[in-house]
């Protein structure tokens, strides 16, 4: 892990994020779903979670640094840009949180701080 950097953040996900994270959603959930997921991340209240609890309740591994699109993400970080904030989705059917758009950024943040607050918009039943 290297030294921790200050992460700076969007104050809301970009536009594009939505269409993205309803793509992705779509191949768990079926078409219609995602589309209500997405509709209900967008108007979801901004939310802040630590980066390990984030992959904590996802389940899914950190990928190195190695990765175009993570190294992509640190060199925003190094650079001082915005990141945009995670849309993520509970699962309750798997019982885990799914990263329905930011798995990179969440990954590049990682690998500077796993304590950072994370800005998220958070759907799914509760």
């Amino acid at each position: 892990m290297e030294k921790k950097r200050i992460i700076k953040w969007r104050s809301k996900p970009q536009k594009h994020d939505y269409p993205a994270a309803a793509s992705y959603l779509s191949l768990i959930l079926g078409e219609q779903a995602a589309e209500n997921a997405a509709k209900e991340l967008e108007s979801a209240e901004m939310s802040k979670f630590p980066a390990k609890d984030i992959f904590r309740a996802s389940m899914l591994s950190l990928l190195g640094v190695s990765n175009s699109h993570v190294e992509r993400d640190r060199a925003k970080i190094i650079r001082d840009e915005k990141l945009s904030p995670l849309l993520l989705f509970r699962d309750k059917r798997n019982g885990k949180l799914i990263i329905a758009d930011g798995y990179h950024r969440l990954c590049a943040v990682y690998t500077f701080d796993e304590n950072a607050m994370i800005p998220c918009k958070i759907a799914g039943p509760d």
